[in-house]
């Protein structure tokens, strides 16, 4: 809001023109602010300084804000360039994709529940399946391999960011968390949930880097036996 001058030496307040763009821009910083639960309609208004109406006019409901919030998001993440190695270009894209997705609060759950829609967020669904493509995949293959590689990649976002949040609100640090979740799983009872109880440590370690590249790992080296049965089959079609 700036203060221009108005006639007889007084003042009045003058508001910025309500735009898609501004809402989306206020949308990010309440994101960041109050999270995706937080971030309402009527939140969104307030912090707008606008009724909902004048909001509604522009933005038809949530879903549509999300689809635009999303499409915004996307330009944390560069489009990445291929370099003729699929695999390079899938650990890259995933790890370009990770960085931006933690950059705002609750990022990866926005891009979880909203459809790939808005220009600059399908330009990285577009590049995506143009990597699997270029590698050699079926049509039907590439669609698949990008579907799950962009679950693997969001869905592991949202849990480290949620752990990261969740330890923020508590006022500690991950370590603090995680090792709060080991101590339960330790005291649970042995001959009841061996499992839990065995791998305490190993399932509250905390290290998402390892989590991140562990995923990866198992993901590409089944896509890459995947590509090598389609090469070897006479029959595969496109």
């Amino acid at each position: 809001m700036s203060i221009v001058p108005y006639r007889g030496g007084r003042t009045r307040a003058r508001r910025e023109p309500l735009t898609r763009e501004r809402i989306v821009q206020v949308a990010v910083g309440l994101l960041d602010a109050v999270g995706l639960d937080g971030l309402t309609m009527r939140a969104l208004a307030a912090a707008l300084q606008v009724k909902a109406a004048s909001l509604y006019r522009h933005v038809r409901d949530k879903q549509e804000l999300l689809v635009l919030l999303a499409d915004e998001l996307s330009t944390e993440v560069p489009i990445y360039e291929p370099t003729g190695s699929w695999e390079e270009d899938a650990r890259a894209m995933a790890a370009a994709a990770r960085e931006g997705l933690l950059a705002h609060r609750d990022a990866a759950r926005v891009m979880a529940e909203s459809p790939p829609m808005g220009p600059r967020r399908l330009r990285h669904v577009d590049a995506a399946l143009q990597v699997f493509l270029n590698a050699g995949f079926t049509k039907a293959d590439a669609a698949a391999a990008a579907y799950h590689f962009n679950n693997l990649v969001t869905e592991l976002a949202a849990d480290e960011a949620r752990m990261r949040q969740a330890a923020a609100d508590q006022g500690t640090t991950g370590n603090v968390a995680m090792e709060s979740m080991r101590n339960a799983f330790r005291d649970l009872p042995a001959d009841e949930l061996p499992a839990l109880n065995a791998l305490a440590d190993e399932l509250a370690s905390g290290d998402f880097d390892a989590l991140f590249a562990f995923g990866l790992d198992v993901m590409l080296a089944g896509l890459r036996q995947r590509l090598a049965e389609t090469r070897a089959s006479p029959t595969t079609l496109g």
